[in-house]
């Protein structure tokens, strides 16, 4: 007989309904195992609870014609969170084998497919045969990973010529009635070898033999090293690297992958491999480290993008929506944790900055990337900028860009002078008072900028020379030609990229908590399913368009028969648009990015400006339904908290920190977003300083802390309270960005990029 067919960890609420009917039926009957006994069984755990009042309850469902004691009970324990494990080990207690052998599928498979190495062009025959107590007929479907295989429905798979683009794993279903059973996962590995003699007559299931052997290699200290041997055999090879004839720890793979090489790892290198008794051995190889040149290496990678596309006196742009989302989806291949944020107002921003600028420690990559545009001459002056800071600290001068030299007001005549220090790179779509283009007036595009570097972000290129690359490119582009041109500025010292290897250095706790914030600023909140007493299940999604924008899904996966109709909506949303919930497709809440990746056949609600949430998000699920035999419509509520998810963790919507001064000086053409407007629309309020008050007024402004330090806090509480421990460990702020506004920008601007200098 067959292994249990279900997961282990799947509630119990899950199951089939067909095996909850047989569990019901066999727990209903009177005797000493029935479902009083499993009642009592579930007690004696204390994760669960039926109470006297409970089994009263279930008790009164024999009155019902259909009713069925057991099966209350049995909803009961999942509401609980009873699992299938659960159930069956409450079943052994009470030696109760019939209610057992409703989880056997009756299927019992005899032949399980084997893994098998083989070369391209070459045929793999995967087999799996089974046996059931009944006399039906089995129906067999191949998967390869999650995908079924068009044409895969008998028990024999056959791959003929197999191509690299079948190497993967697989596993068949087989089918009986209303029963399955999943075969074991194979794995069918794919060498691609050019043809020599005697290699392509190997048989592909024939007896093991090496084909692919590693080579000799000469590095420097920080390369990476790339080691590959390759056999064919069946079942699949195994394999074991050496160093030196000592085995190498968790080098079971074809492939032995260092990713910074440091002189101890100079040696020489081979490989064991064996198939059933078989043994042989690849070739040994010398593989050399020189000390003299070392390869840049990062401590950690960490990134902040910021599109802002909504203005009062301006056209909705597109362009920066679609160059963020392109960009994160790039930069985290690179390995950087990445906060990616819409339309911000000033003090977001800044918030977000500082949050930022607190994970800059000595050894980490930061990149900063903001996009807006600034109204000119009635046209779309886009200007996307971004720095890379390696080594030390990074800022991006977006903020205080926008100023011309001497007047705030000045928009024509910017000349802003920049002090950096080294191993800062400042990237900017376009130069100083020019216009960066969008690439057409209707869609969903890039602007010209992002167009370019993302087809060179992956490179293993300095990031000087990348970007170099962009400018040429750009600079052959027809349309914007002589428009638009890359300005590039660098005090870059060293042969840095962003795809220098990560090797984690120590660090404060301060340090660890930032780190550790920002990452959960990704944080999802775990799907969920909602159980309803009518009997509908609701199964509820999330996914992260952006760190600020949470796409919310709903999927109604069981209903009772007689209902005729069944919807369930998200309520209780005040500050939300209706135009974006409860949507047929994602489009239509203005999710243009995510629809390929969210299921389908659900409704979908998209909510927004995630960092202006300053409790948890709660909600209400509203079922509605309607049944064959009642002409009114039915419903029904559940309240739904999911804490605060993405960014809101960060609470960016707090007062901008230290020293912050009630008084303002206008900034023309700014975000709709604005926290606050006055004499005229479109302008946007920054904090000014005022060089005759600012003593009083830096004597009675408290700082505010950063999240992440209330968390590192909150994180240290917790651990004192835990364990008594009355561990203290001081720490040191980071110098912040600088909040006053002066008339001088540059003088502003200087006095942050002097601040600079103290981590470099």
């Amino acid at each position: 007989m067959s292994q249990e067919s279900y997961d282990s960890f799947l509630n119990i609420n899950l199951l089939k309904e067909s095996v909850l009917k047989r569990l019901a039926e066999a727990l209903d009957k009177a005797n000493s195992k029935g479902w009083r006994k499993l009642g009592e069984t579930v007690n004696t755990d204390r994760r669960f609870k039926v109470s006297l009042g409970n089994i009263h309850m279930c008790s009164l469902k024999v009155l019902e014609a259909e009713g069925s004691p057991s099966r209350s009970l049995l909803r009961l324990m999942g509401d609980q969170g009873c699992t299938v494990a659960d159930l069956m080990e409450f079943l052994k207690m009470m030696g109760h084998q019939e209610a057992l052998q409703c989880f056997k599928s009756g299927i019992e498979i005899l032949i399980q497919p084997q893994s098998v190495a083989v070369l391209v062009g070459h045929t793999v025959r995967l087999s799996c045969y089974a046996a059931a107590t009944s006399s039906s007929t089995m129906q067999y479907q191949w998967f390869k990973a999650k995908e079924e295989i068009p044409g895969g429905s008998s028990s024999d798979l056959v791959l003929s010529p197999v191509q690299l683009t079948d190497a993967g794993f697989y596993i068949c279903r087989v089918n009986c009635q209303d029963s399955f059973e999943f075969s074991h996962w194979v794995q069918v590995d794919v060498l691609d070898v050019t043809p020599t003699y005697g290699l392509m007559s190997i048989p592909s299931e024939g007896r093991l033999r090496v084909v692919i052997q590693p080579k000799p290699q000469s590095l420097l200290v920080g390369d990476a090293l790339n080691l590959e041997c390759g056999a064919v055999g069946k079942p699949l090879p195994v394999y074991q690297w050496y160093k030196n004839g000592a085995p190498l720890k968790n080098a079971t793979k074809r492939k032995l992958n260092i990713l910074y090489l440091l002189l101890e790892h100079q040696g020489r290198y081979r490989c064991e491999i064996s198939c059933n008794n078989e043994h042989t051995w690849s070739n040994e190889v010398d593989i050399l480290v020189d000390e003299s040149l070392e390869k840049p290496y990062a401590t950690d990678k960490v990134a902040l993008l910021i599109g802002n596309m909504s203005y009062q006196n301006h056209p909705q742009l597109k362009a920066p929506m679609v160059d963020v989302y392109d960009l994160t989806n790039l930069i985290r291949q690179l390995n950087f944790k990445v906060v990616s944020l819409l339309d911000l107002t000033e003090s977001e921003m800044r918030n977000a900055v500082d949050e930022f600028l607190s994970l800059l420690h000595k050894g980490v990559y930061g990149t900063a990337v903001v996009s807006w545009a600034k109204p000119k001459s009635g046209f779309s002056a886009l200007r996307y900028s971004g720095t890379l800071k390696i080594n030390t600290m990074v800022y991006f001068t977006g903020l205080l860009y926008y100023a011309g030299h001497g007047n705030v007001h000045d928009w024509d005549t910017p000349n802003v002078m920049l002090k950096v220090t080294a191993n800062i790179v400042f990237g900017y779509a376009t130069c100083q008072d020019a216009e960066a283009f969008e690439l057409s007036s209707s869609g969903f595009t890039n602007g010209v900028f992002i167009k370019f570097l993302k087809e060179r972000l992956l490179e293993d290129e300095k990031i000087t020379v990348l970007l170099d690359s962009v400018a040429e490119d750009m600079g052959q582009f027809d349309p914007t030609k002589g428009k638009q041109a890359l300005e590039i500025r660098s005090s870059l010292s060293e042969r840095r990229s962003l795809t220098d290897p990560i090797l984690p250095g120590e660090c404060s706790d301060l340090v660890q908590a930032h780190s550790l914030l920002w990452a959960k600023a990704n944080e999802l909140p775990e799907s969920m399913t909602l159980d309803f007493d009518c009997g509908v299940q609701i199964k509820m999604g999330f996914a992260a368009e952006f760190s600020n924008v949470l796409v919310i899904y709903t999927d109604i996966v069981k209903k009772p028969e007689e209902m005729s109709l069944c919807q369930a909506h998200l309520i209780n949303l005040s500050d939300l648009d209706p135009k974006m919930m409860n949507k047929e497709t994602p489009e239509e809440t203005g999710s243009y990015l995510l629809s390929e990746s969210l299921p389908q056949h659900c409704l979908y609600t998209r909510l927004g400006s995630l960092q202006k949430l300053k409790e948890n998000l709660a909600f209400t699920v509203c079922l509605q339904a309607e049944f064959t035999s009642l002409d009114e419509q039915v419903q029904w509520k559940k309240e739904v908290d999911i804490g605060k998810p993405l960014i809101a963790k960060l609470d960016l919507h707090r007062p901008t920190r230290r020293n912050s001064c009630q008084q303002t000086c206008l900034m023309p053409h700014s975000p709709s977003s604005s926290p606050s407007l006055s004499q005229g629309a479109g302008q946007l309020l920054f904090p000014c300083h005022h060089p005759q008050s600012s003593s009083s007024l830096l004597h009675v402004c408290e700082p505010v802390r950063t999240a992440a330090e209330v968390y590192k806090d909150s994180l240290q509480n917790d651990y004192n309270h835990r364990y008594d421990n009355n561990f203290y460990s001081p720490y040191m702020h980071l110098p912040s960005v600088p909040i006053e506004t002066t008339e001088d920008i540059e003088d502003m601007q200087n006095k942050f990029m002097d601040s600079l200098h103290l981590y470099s």
